[in-house]
C-alpha cells in the first residue's frame, strides 16, 4: 500500500509518498479501506510553519481526516462490520467528557493519520457515515465538524432564534453556519470581497458582513443585532480577531475560540468579554461522541459540506498547495 508523510516543518517538498506492507489489526482494532481524505490548517502549520499544540511524530502519515469502508475487523470487536462506511474521530482515544493529555493522541500527529489507502484504527472511535455523503464529503467532517459541533454545543448550549456569528470561510466556519442554519438561528458571516459574500449568502447566511467594505466588523455585528450583540461567536482568528469578537458578543454570550490564523501586532484588549459577563471557551475540535452526535445532525437535515476542489491521490502535493494559496471556499479533498 502507499501512504503519504510528512515531518515538522519540511515543507511541501518533505511531504512524500512511500509504500508498505497491508496492515493488520490488533484486539479492539480494524481496517479501513481509505477512499477520501481532507486537509486542514492544522496541516499547514505542521508542514510550513513548523509549530503544533501537540506532538507530531517524525515521518508521520499525513491528514487528521479521511473515509473509507471497513475491510478487516480484529479481535474482541463488536460494534463494526465489514463493509461498513466510516470516519473516524481525530482523537481517537477521546470518546467523551473532557479533553486531557491522555486523550490527546492525535491522528496526523502522534498517530498515523488517513492519508493512505489503509489505516488501522481503533473501533471505538469510527462513526458512521450518513447515507446521503460521499466518501469526499464524509472525510471533510472529522476535523471541521466536530470543531463546529462543539464550538456551538459544547459551552452554552445553542438555542432557535439565537445569533450565531462566524468568522471567514474556512471548513470550520462553513460548517458552522449550515449547523446553526439548521438548529433555527440567525447567522451572521463576515469574510473579504463581494465574491465570497454571494457565496456565502447562497449556502444560507442570513447577513453577511465583507470586510474589506465594513472594516469594523464587530460594530456591524452590533448595529445589526440593535446592539445585542451575537450570542455565540465561532472565533477562527485568534489574536488578530479576538478583541473585535469581544467586542461583538452579547451579554452572557460566548465566544468558542477555535483556532488562531490572524496574527496581532500587540495583544488583543479583552475588557468588553467581561464587560458583557460572556464566556471564552478554548476548544480542540472535539470527542467521539461529539462526532457521532454532529453526523447524526448532519443525517437529520441532509447537510453537505462545501467542496471546493478533489484530487488524486497521485496530486497530493498539488492538493496542499492549493489548500496553501488560500483562494478556495470549501474543503479541498485527496480520492484515494
Amino acid at each position: 500500500m502507499r501512504s503519504w508523510h510528512l515531518d515538522m516543518g519540511a515543507g511541501l517538498s518533505g511531504l512524500r509518498l512511500e509504500e508498505h506492507a497491508e496492515p493488520r489489526p490488533g484486539p479492539g482494532e480494524v481496517v479501513v479501506r481509505v477512499r477520501a481524505a481532507s486537509i486542514n490548517a492544522r496541516e499547514l502549520s505542521i508542514l510550513f510553519q513548523g509549530r503544533y499544540p501537540l506532538p507530531v511524530k517524525p515521518g508521520v502519515v499525513a491528514a487528521s481526516d479521511g473515509a473509507g469502508e471497513v475491510v478487516e475487523i480484529g479481535p474482541g470487536v463488536t460494534g463494526a462490520a465489514v463493509g461498513e462506511r466510516v470516519i473516524a474521530s481525530i482523537f481517537p482515544r477521546w470518546r467523551d467528557g473532557p479533553f486531557r493529555r491522555e486523550t490527546a493522541a492525535q491522528l496526523g500527529g502522534s498517530l498515523d493519520g488517513m492519508l493512505t489507502e489503509y489505516a488501522v484504527l481503533p473501533a471505538e472511535a469510527l462513526v458512521r457515515i450518513p447515507p446521503h455523503l460521499s466518501f469526499e464529503e464524509a472525510a471533510a467532517l472529522p476535523c471541521a465538524g466536530a470543531t463546529a459541533w462543539n464550538a456551538l454545543t459544547g459551552g452554552r448550549p445553542l438555542s432557535a432564534g439565537e445569533t450565531v456569528l462566524t468568522l471567514g470561510s474556512g471548513g470550520v466556519s462553513l460548517l458552522a453556519l449550515q449547523l446553526a442554519r439548521s438548529a433555527g438561528a440567525r447567522t451572521l458571516v463576515t469574510t473579504s470581497g463581494a465574491a465570497r459574500a454571494a457565496r456565502l449568502s447562497a449556502l444560507g447566511a442570513d447577513e453577511v458582513i465583507d470586510r474589506e467594505a465594513t472594516p469594523d466588523w464587530a460594530a456591524e455585528v452590533r448595529r445589526r443585532t440593535g446592539d445585542a450583540g451575537a450570542d455565540h461567536i465561532v472565533e477562527v482568528g485568534g489574536p488578530g480577531t479576538l478583541e473585535r469578537s469581544a467586542r461583538a458578543v452579547a451579554l452572557g454570550g460566548e465566544i468558542a475560540w477555535v483556532g488562531a490564523l490572524a496574527r496581532a501586532a500587540s495583544p488583543p484588549d479583552l475588557t468588553p468579554l467581561w464587560m458583557a459577563a460572556a464566556t471564552l471557551r478554548c476548544i480542540a475540535a472535539g470527542s467521539t461522541a461529539q462526532l457521532a452526535a454532529m453526523t447524526r445532525a448532519v443525517a437529520a437535515h441532509r447537510i453537505r459540506p462545501v467542496i471546493a476542489q478533489v484530487f488524486p491521490f497521485a496530486e497530493a502535493l498539488a492538493a496542499f498547495a492549493c489548500y496553501a494559496a488560500g483562494a478556495a471556499l470549501g474543503k479541498i479533498l485527496v480520492r484515494v
